[in-house]
Order: structure tokens, then C-alpha cells, then sequence
């Protein structure tokens, strides 16, 4: 992949799982994740069938190489709609062509036309690569607010 080539990014569609199906595989592994492919791809069909979420694909030349993936949600204070980027992903090949930054920017348009007052994101700290991204692009890091976790147990289904 060279850096001299346009990336276009366009929203994926439900016919466009099985090209997602092994960037977002990449992705978890990314996060120290096992590859699960038979996971991912039901819950990539579970978030297209259910409207859940709205993903991104970034294309190099013919080669799809990344991903964003919204989640929408709403500020309660402002009383307003809000968008989680919960997921970007570029492949290692493709990384510095533009493809990260060009995602951001689609992300960034399609919540400005959905009326949305905020896209929100976060990231590992040692995740410095990622993070100056971000800040190269415009995004602002969080200085009032504390994030915290509460981890419950797996639902245990059938």
C-alpha cells in the first residue's frame, strides 16, 4: 500500500459483512482479544439487523482497509443526540495513508447531518499512535470528567 493513493470511505451495509468480519477480528485481537470470526460476524449481523450501530469502511485502491464503528446515544444533560466512535481500525499495512484520518472525518459529517451536538471517543492510554491521531485531527482531550467501570457478570443465555 502506498501513501500516494486517494482513500474514500464510504457507510457499510449489511452485504459488506464478510469484508468486516476479519478487520473487526483484527481489531479485538488488537485489544488482546481471541479471534473469534463466528462471534464477530453475529454480532456484526445483530448490530446491522437491529440498526445498533453505523460502521464506516476506509478503501485503498480496491482493498478495504479500516473501519469506524458509531454507536448512537443522547446527552441527557443537553438534551441532545450524541455519537460513540467505539470502534476505529486501520490495518497495519495501511496505517499513515490517510485512512484513520479520513474515517474521522466521515464519522465526524455523518453525526453533524444526524444533528448530533458531540462524537465522543476513548482510547487505551499507551495507545499513543491513536492518540495523536486524534489530537492532529482536531479532537480534544477529556480534562473534567472521570470514566469509570462497573464490570458485571455474563449473562448466561439458554
Amino acid at each position: 500500500m502506498t501513501g500516494m493513493s486517494a482513500v474514500d470511505v464510504r457507510q457499510a451495509t449489511v452485504k459488506d459483512l464478510e469484508i468486516l468480519v476479519p478487520l473487526f477480528d483484527g481489531y479485538r485481537q488488537f485489544y488482546r482479544q481471541a479471534s473469534e470470526p463466528g462471534r464477530v460476524r453475529e454480532f456484526l449481523r445483530d448490530r446491522f439487523a437491529n440498526k445498533e450501530s453505523v460502521i464506516f469502511l476506509a478503501l485503498l485502491d480496491t482493498s478495504v482497509v479500516g473501519f469506524a464503528q458509531l454507536y448512537p446515544s443522547f446527552s441527557s444533560a443537553a438534551m441532545a443526540r450524541i455519537f460513540i466512535l467505539n470502534d476505529l481500525f486501520v490495518t497495519k499495512e495501511a496505517r499513515r495513508c490517510g485512512a484513520g484520518s479520513a474515517l474521522l472525518r466521515a464519522a465526524a459529517e455523518y453525526c453533524e447531518r444526524a444533528g448530533a451536538i458531540r462524537l465522543v471517543l476513548s482510547t487505551e492510554r499507551s495507545n499513543a499512535t491513536a492518540q495523536s491521531l486524534y489530537e492532529r485531527t482536531g479532537w480534544k482531550r477529556d480534562s473534567e470528567f472521570y470514566v469509570y467501570q462497573l464490570a458485571l457478570p455474563v449473562a448466561q443465555t439458554g
